[in-house]
This record gives structure tokens, sequence and C-alpha cells, in this order.
């Protein structure tokens, strides 16, 4: 209902807006996969690229990427209050034969695109990360990524096979960082949600859909671990955070947006380094500092 703005009449009441549940059943058979529900009333659908060898040229010797470090694409949604709407976003990993004709059926289904970039440097074959945006019908959202995704190699679900030990100090990087991890197909990885409230044009965008720093520990022996991740940046805390993970010998590989209306703006900064884990946790957790510092 309008709301009565004539001063001579009676005030009208407005009507609340009605948060209605979304059928995430019928989504997750839209999309062919189950789900995973996170914080915020977010629901999160994986498509890892177990399909590709990824390998990485370092200093200290080649990394082949395991897709919990670097290879996991994804799609996050999050009701909007009615009608089974939401708003959708994600970041899906595409090579570069692939991204045409991807980005074209996206494009067709509504989804658009507000990212396409690289995560990491000196990869073979070239992997490309293109970031999407949606708001509208649940299941027409996942109908079309998932036929997007079919035209890729990423392979179907498949049930979860033995854990990958992970020969590294978990507890000692957890502490170094300052942040509970959690160990996923080989790769430790450690989330630092941002404080404050993202808006994504007039909406509030919950933290669990990909508005937290990232930091993925892939051991690859002796004490070393392969790390990369995003750091997820106001415009002031950028080069703060760039002079921290260079003290630490840690490369910037990437520095861009991910979104195309958030309010305040965001950077999301890549990083890549193959070295002792615990020194690699303890200048990260410099650069983190570096940016609590400049938020006070």
């Amino acid at each position: 209902m309008v709301p009565n703005t004539d001063p001579s009449e009676p005030a009208t009441r407005t009507e609340p807006v009605r948060r209605v549940p979304i059928d995430w059943t019928a989504v997750d058979a839209a999309m062919g996969r189950p789900g995973v529900a996170q914080p915020g009333e977010v629901q999160r659908y994986n498509f890892p690229r177990g399909d590709l060898t990824v390998v990485v040229r370092d200093p200290r010797g080649d990394v082949t990427l395991r897709p919990a470090l670097a290879l996991g694409g994804w799609l996050a949604m999050h009701g909007t209050g009615a009608d089974n709407t939401v708003m959708a976003m994600g970041d899906l990993v595409v090579t570069e034969a692939e991204l045409p004709a991807v980005m074209t059926r996206l494009q067709q289904g509504g989804v658009e695109q507000t990212a396409v970039h690289h995560h990491v440097m000196r990869e073979s074959p070239r992997i490309l990360y293109m970031h999407v945006s949606a708001h509208g019908d649940a299941v027409k959202i996942a109908e079309t990524v998932r036929a997007a995704v079919a035209l890729t190699k990423a392979p179907a679900p498949a049930p979860a096979g033995p854990a990958p030990a992970i020969d590294m100090d978990t507890a000692g990087v957890a502490k170094a960082l300052g942040h509970a991890g959690r160990a996923n197909g080989g790769v430790f990885q450690v989330n630092a949600p941002r404080p404050e409230t993202i808006r994504d044009g007039d909406m509030p965008v919950p933290g669990s859909m990909g508005l937290g720093t990232v930091m993925n520990f892939q051991p690859t022996g002796g004490g070393r671990a392969a790390i990369t991740g995003d750091f997820v940046l106001l415009a002031r805390e950028v080069n703060p955070v760039i002079r921290a993970l260079r003290a630490a010998n840690i490369e910037v590989t990437s520095l861009h947006n991910h979104m195309l209306t958030d309010e305040p703006r965001l950077f999301f900064m890549h990083f890549w380094a193959n070295d002792d884990a615990l020194a690699l946790a303890r200048g990260l957790r410099s650069a983190l500092d570096s940016t609590a510092k400049r938020a006070r």
C-alpha cells in the first residue's frame, strides 16, 4: 500500500514486506547439486574444477593447485523477501576457451558479469575467474547457472572421498592469523570477516556471500605452504596491505572489484607465496592488522 502524504487526510499504514522462505529443495534440483546453508540465510553452491590440472611455476618448486586452493567456483543466494526471489553472486572458474560461451549463456538467462580476471600468475593452463550477479527467481537463476557450467568440463557432483592429510602446523597458522580455520580438500582455509555492513545497490549483503578475507594454505613439504586468497579492502586500506604483504615477501597477483554497485566500495587483492607456513601466516597477520588500524 502506498502511504498517504496528504496532511488533510488520515495517514495510511504501510504494510511491511512479508519474508517468504525460499524453496531451497526446488533450487537444489534446478542447480543439479545440493547447496550448503551459510550464516545470514545464504545458500551456497560449489563448482570445484577437479577436472583441471593447473600448475603454478614457482621459484621454490612448481605447485599443482588443489581445487580448494584456487579452483573453486561458487554461487551464493540470499532471499530478498518475496516470491522465491533472491540476490545471487558468485565466481565461476573457466579456461580461456570456455569463457565466451559461458558468458553468453549467462547473459541469455539474465545473470550478469561484474568482473573477469585472473587470481594467480605463472599458471598453466591459463585460468580466469568470472564474477556474476543476478536478482530474480531463484529457480530460473539456478537453471541458467547450471546450463552455463555445463558448457565447461567441470565434473558433476560426486560423493566426497577420504580427506587428504594436511602436513602442516594448522594450529600454529590459526594462532598466528588470529582466526580459526578448517580443512577442505587438502587445504587449510581461514576466513576473516569485515566488520562493516556492505550494500549492493539498496540491499545489505551477508558476509557469507564472499565478503570476507580468504587465506588458503596448501602444504608443499618441509613445513612450507603455497598460499593464495584475497583481502577484501576499502580504498584507504589497499596500499598499506600491499606494503605489509611485500614486506613479508608475499606477491600481490591481482587487484580489482567483484561488484559494480557496492557501498562502501570494496577492492579485492589476491596474493601468492610458497614458503614457511608459519612465517607466511605472520606476514598475512601483519596485513590484516593494517586494515584494523586503518578502520579505527
